[in-house]
C-alpha cells in the first residue's frame, strides 16, 4: 500500500508543469536555528541549485560529457536522483522509490520533488529521530558528507558541463539569496 501511495505521489507531481516544480526560489529563512532546520536548508540549497542547473537543458546538453569513462549530463542527473533516493530511504525506511522516469522532464520533476520531500522530512524530525538515522550502519552525520554533499558536488558538474556544451545557466540566479534577479 505504501508503494502505491509513493507512486501516486510522484505521478501527480510529475504531471505538473515546470512552473509548479519546487525550488525556482529557495524557501524563506526559518525562525530559530535547530539542527533539523539547518539540514533542511542545506537540502533546499541543493534543490535550488539543481533546479537551475537542470533548467532548459537541450538534448545535446544531456548527451554532453567527458571522453572516456566519465558521466554525461543525463547520467549525472540520474546519479543525483539515485543519491536523493538513498538519502530519503536513510531518513524513512518505509520509503519506496517510484518507477524510473521515462523522460528527462519526468526525471527532473521526480528529483526536485524528492529533494523537497527530504527537506520536509528533516524539518519534521526531532533530535531523537535524527539520532536514530543510520546510513549503511553509520550515524546521521554520514548522510551530510556522503550523499547530500555528493549531490551538491554533482549538481556543480552539471553546471560546468552545460556551460561547456554552450548552454550556461541563467546568469541572474543568485545562489546566495536563492532568487533570480532582474
Amino acid at each position: 500500500m505504501k508503494a502505491l501511495y509513493t507512486s501516486l505521489f510522484f505521478l501527480f507531481f510529475t504531471a505538473l508543469s515546470a512552473q509548479d516544480l519546487p525550488y525556482r526560489s529557495i524557501p524563506d529563512v526559518p525562525e530559530g536555528l535547530y539542527a533539523q532546520q539547518a539540514m533542511a536548508r542545506m537540502v533546499d540549497g541543493l534543490g535550488f541549485r539543481f533546479y537551475w542547473a537542470s533548467e532548459s537543458l537541450r538534448p545535446e546538453d544531456l548527451a554532453f560529457g567527458p571522453e572516456g569513462e566519465g558521466r554525461n549530463v543525463m547520467q549525472t542527473i540520474q546519479h543525483i536522483y539515485g543519491l536523493s533516493v538513498f538519502t530519503m530511504t536513510s531518513l524513512d525506511k518505509t520509503f519506496e522509490a517510484p518507477k524510473a522516469a521515462d523522460t528527462y522532464e519526468e526525471l527532473r520533476a521526480q528529483t526536485l520533488h524528492l529533494i523537497k520531500a527530504i527537506s520536509d522530512k528533516l524539518q519534521r524530525m526531532d533530535n531523537v529521530s535524527l539520532q536514530k538515522v543510520e546510513v549503511n550502519g553509520l550515524p546521521f552525520w554520514y548522510l551530510i558528507n556522503g550523499p547530500i554533499a555528493d549531490a551538491i558536488y554533482h549538481t556543480g558538474q552539471v553546471v560546468l558541463l552545460r556551460r561547456m556544451s554552450g548552454n550556461p545557466t541563467n546568469p541572474k540566479v543568485s545562489v546566495l539569496r536563492g532568487v533570480v534577479g532582474n
